[in-house]
């Protein structure tokens, strides 16, 4: 699971800059693409990566393996990849929440969960109204600490992602509060609740349709002056073809998300702008489930694609809570 065996699967880095595998579909592109820039491919051996989710304080990143139940941990400044947990209850998603401790969708364990600072595991919700929650698959947190995830049935589909079983919720997407522990149902009526982030303001809440007919989707809303509710459910993107997944909004509003399904036209990540149109696309070898930023100064994209994670310096940063 390193640099050196990747080789013997096909990858090849762009050997001149720019890197070919970058291409701006809209001038305004332009701004955020480091021509001194190119893809790399930092591990694979991976089964199915998704959840990637960025730690400034140790420069590392950790990423889930959802069917080898584990959670993998990659070093920025040694390239040393381990486990940093198994088993994981086929965990999916992850992000930090304010006080910079780990937040984790749990398929297997059909639950949210949180990492205190000394490793032990918090359970934050695995239920609603008595009844268990689905197969939590992404989460983001908010600037007041309110956790959002979305809880599809993905993982009760079979035993590859988390356990067989049947639903005893339908698919939702909830607001948590962490002091109170109240949960709220904020969105309901959407076909496979995926991918979830804010617009930078946190007065737009983007949310993936990834069962969306005919095809998937990128939702918006508006959310309260409140900002705890949801309303004005609009289609921000018809993706067509294409598959939306997991995704993370830069400072500037641009929407950067997970694509593709076998097609190499199709597989890597796509630049939305914040009037939703199509600016840039970063073509990988694999389709990619999820992504986000880090790096020292939140400038580098760190891609999960299917069986490795790959990064590329780019000239923005993550805007913050993703």
């Amino acid at each position: 699971m390193n640099e050196a065996s990747s080789h013997n699967q096909g990858w090849r880095p762009a050997t001149y800059y720019p890197d070919p595998a970058i291409k701006a579909l809209d001038p305004r592109f332009e701004k955020y693409w480091l021509k001194l820039s190119a893809v790399e491919r930092l591990a694979t051996g991976l089964r199915w990566a998704e959840g990637p989710v960025w730690f400034g304080d140790g420069r590392y990143l950790l990423c889930s393996d959802i069917p080898n139940q584990r959670i993998i941990k990659w070093e920025e400044e040694t390239g040393a990849v381990s486990v940093f947990r198994k088993p994981s209850n086929f965990a999916n998603g992850n992000t930090r929440d304010r006080q910079g401790r780990l937040v984790t969708c749990e398929h297997g364990g059909r639950r949210v969960t949180r990492t205190e600072y000394d490793g032990e595991i918090t359970v934050l919700m695995d239920q609603f109204n008595g009844k268990r929650l689905n197969s939590p698959n992404d989460v983001v947190v908010k600037s007041d600490g309110s956790i959002w995830f979305t809880d599809p049935t993905f993982g009760l589909l079979g035993n590859y992602e988390g356990y067989k079983s049947e639903p005893e919720l339908d698919m939702n997407v909830y607001r948590l509060d962490p002091e109170t522990r109240k949960a709220t149902i904020v969105a309901e009526g959407v076909l496979g609740p995926n991918g979830i982030a804010f617009s930078p303001d946190e007065k737009i809440l983007y949310l993936i349709e990834s069962r969306g007919v005919p095809t998937r989707k990128i939702l918006a809303y508006d959310v309260s002056p409140s900002g705890d509710k949801l309303s004005n459910k609009r289609v921000f993107v018809d993706a067509g073809p294409g598959t939306p997944d997991g995704f993370r909004v830069d400072i500037d509003g641009n929407l950067w998300c997970g694509w593709g399904m076998g097609d190499p036209e199709l597989d890597g990540v796509v630049v939305f702008a914040p009037d939703g149109i199509m600016i840039g696309r970063i073509a990988l070898p694999e389709r990619c489930a999820n992504l986000c930023f880090g790096g020292v100064k939140r400038n580098r994209l760190f891609m999960a694609a299917s069986q490795s994670i790959y990064a590329l310096y780019v000239n923005t940063q993550g805007a913050l809570g993703g």
